[in-house]
């Protein structure tokens, strides 16, 4: 970051880049739970403007991972503090600590989704429906050809528009973190080319239960897809403990 200057999309750069860092010395534990940081030491260390530093510790102090102490400097909190759903607290534990973080999304998405399917076919517009069947059809379509990337955009739209059929804002307030877990899991390179085809069905099962309002049956076939996901993927974190550790 040495040496640059501070215009309005380099700056933009800037505190990306060191919001970035930060936030991911902090998850990987190389800004261990209690370590002081001066926002003098960073503007020094990164050759960045107070401003900038400002910017980012703002960030921080509001995903609970820093807390400014008068005449002492801002102190590293531990992860009980951090706000662990915001999407980029999820980016930076997929990128320092996956196995742990795929593990609890995981687990987060078997737990919710189903109900959020069975909501959605109890209470979800006709126009819904019909966007949940087209998006179905769309990762068919994507996932025979081996388009990953279409398909990944075709996947996170699929549940996204699940979790928001069904009138729950909080259940629609998760499909960031949706699209968070598909695109790391895409990214770590635990998504075949070609998705199995039960899979695909399965997602064109649920969007048929919606379609019927049979919310039984779309609550099943939800339930299967993310089964499947995480059977596909505990060998990732079969040897990581629980517990406090990040």
């Amino acid at each position: 970051m040495t040496g640059q200057t501070e215009g309005p999309m380099n700056r933009r750069n800037l505190h990306e880049r060191l919001r970035d860092q930060i936030g991911q010395d902090i998850v990987a534990g190389r800004l261990a739970a209690g370590t002081i940081i001066k926002a003098e030491d960073l503007r020094a260390g990164y050759d960045v403007s107070l401003s900038v530093v400002r910017e980012v510790v703002r960030v921080l102090e509001s995903l609970g991972m820093l807390r400014p102490v008068r005449r002492v400097g801002l102190v590293v909190l531990a992860m009980d503090e951090w706000m662990l759903l915001d999407p980029l607290v999820i980016r930076w534990r997929m990128t320092q600590a996956p196995a742990r973080q795929l593990r609890s999304l995981t687990e987060l998405r078997v737990a919710i989704e189903p109900e959020a399917a069975g909501l959605a076919a109890q209470h979800a517009p006709a126009e819904a429906a019909e966007e949940i069947m087209r998006l179905a059809a769309r990762m068919r379509s994507t996932g025979r050809n081996g388009d990953v990337e279409s398909f990944l955009e075709a996947d996170v739209a699929f549940h996204r528009a699940v979790l928001g059929a069904g009138g729950n804002e909080l259940f629609a307030a998760f499909d960031t973190v949706i699209g968070e877990i598909l695109a790391g899991r895409t990214g770590a390179g635990l998504m075949p080319q070609y998705p199995h085809p039960d899979a695909l069905q399965w997602h064109f099962d649920v969007a048929d239960a919606i379609g019927r309002q049979q919310s039984g049956r779309a609550k099943e076939a939800m339930y299967k897809i993310v089964a499947k996901a995480d059977d596909e993927m505990s060998g990732v974190w079969a040897d990581e403990p629980r517990g406090p550790r990040r």
